[in-house]
């Protein structure tokens, strides 16, 4: 491994011999006479420069050009920068904090003072870069540790879910099919709708969290769960309660309650079913009261109820589906949201076909 070396640049007289045996017994020298042999050396060598010593009066260069460059390229967050100047402080001192520098060192000056002063910034930049890594690398191990344990949830919601949809009489594609037309209309809001705040991470979670949407079924009476034919007011009473068991199945567990994955499980089992004009259950809400995740999912789920064979109807065609949708027959959708479906229509489409 190459040893640490201080880059001088400028003033290649005595001084800088004078000041290369000042760390002579610690750090090797290296030397630089204008800005583009600094950049030619840190291009190459970069790992090996523990500070930049910078003679602010060289006439053959300007010594705040350097500086500026540096701090564009970000040289000066990795190594600090030790001006050198004779200078009135008061007019220079600024401008070097300004474009980066950590120090400055006036002339005349006692030589191990400037030692010292040079040494503790440049001990204190090690240490700095090496808590850095430190956090770069259990950050890493957390992120990696986070992606596991999404993968286990993904996988135990994937079995609740599909037992489900086994239980009632499907294949399990529909939570497939969910998830894609869920994926597709948040995509598309986080890119037409940039005010909503939608990142990656948030996308990921609620299409993972969009599976759980009918996980209360699992409370329903199979008479009414499984009967082909209407449900009377009853039947039709008992099944709205889905939404509630769903909940209170979630809200057991309590040991993972702050996760944002339960939380928009939460909120998708127990709104997905409410309608923008408040004309949906169990709460009635009305306009944004309802949380994005659930009116998303809650599209989602009625454009696909309608593209498929159910036990007491055939599938709707895309055409039909979307014309139903589009005409109000299923209940009143976020304008906003609405605007996204139809835009994504021939997407979906695509999805239903292939």
């Amino acid at each position: 491994m190459e040893s640490k070396a201080i880059l001088f640049v400028g003033n290649a007289g005595p001084e800088r011999d004078s000041l290369r045996k000042l760390f002579q017994d610690t750090y090797s020298s290296q030397e630089a006479d204008n800005e583009e042999q600094v950049l030619q050396f840190l291009e190459t060598r970069h790992d090996c420069v523990a500070a930049i010593l910078l003679d602010m009066d060289e006439r053959t260069f300007d010594g705040f050009d350097v500086l500026c460059t540096l701090s564009e390229l970000h040289w000066t967050d990795r190594i600090p920068v030790v001006m050198i100047t004779s200078q009135p402080l008061d007019t220079t001192v600024l401008r070097g904090y300004d474009r980066g520098m950590v120090d400055i060192i006036c002339r005349p000056y006692q030589e191990e003072i400037v030692r010292r002063r040079v040494q503790n910034i440049m001990e204190l930049y090690a240490h700095r870069l090496h808590l850095e890594n430190l956090v770069n690398r259990q950050t890493q191990v957390l992120k990696q540790q986070a992606r596991k344990l999404r993968r286990t949830y993904t996988f135990i919601i994937d079995a609740l879910s599909t037992a489900v949809e086994f239980r009632n009489g499907e294949s399990g594609q529909h939570i497939r099919r969910i998830r894609g037309i869920t994926e597709l209309l948040l995509r598309h809001l986080a890119q037409s709708h940039r005010e909503l705040g939608l990142d990656e991470e948030q996308i990921e979670t609620i299409v993972c969290a969009s599976a759980m949407h009918d996980i209360g079924k699992i409370a329903i009476p199979d008479s009414v769960l499984l009967k082909p034919g209407k449900l009377t007011e009853e039947e039709f009473a008992i099944m709205q309660k889905h939404t509630v068991y769903g909940c209170d199945l979630l809200n057991s567990l309590a040991y993972v309650q702050d996760d944002p994955l339960i939380t928009y499980c939460y909120e998708i089992c127990r709104s997905h079913h409410e309608r923008w004009d408040g004309q949906g259950y169990p709460d009635g809400l009305t306009g944004n009261a309802i949380p994005l995740a659930a009116q998303v999912v809650s599209l989602a789920d009625v454009y696909d109820a309608l593209v498929s064979e159910r036990i007491y109807k055939p599938p709707y065609s895309h055409q039909e589906a979307v014309r139903m949708i589009q005409q109000g027959e299923c209940g009143a959708f976020n304008p906003m949201l609405m605007q996204c479906f139809l835009e994504t229509e021939k997407q979906l489409e695509e999805q239903l076909d292939a």
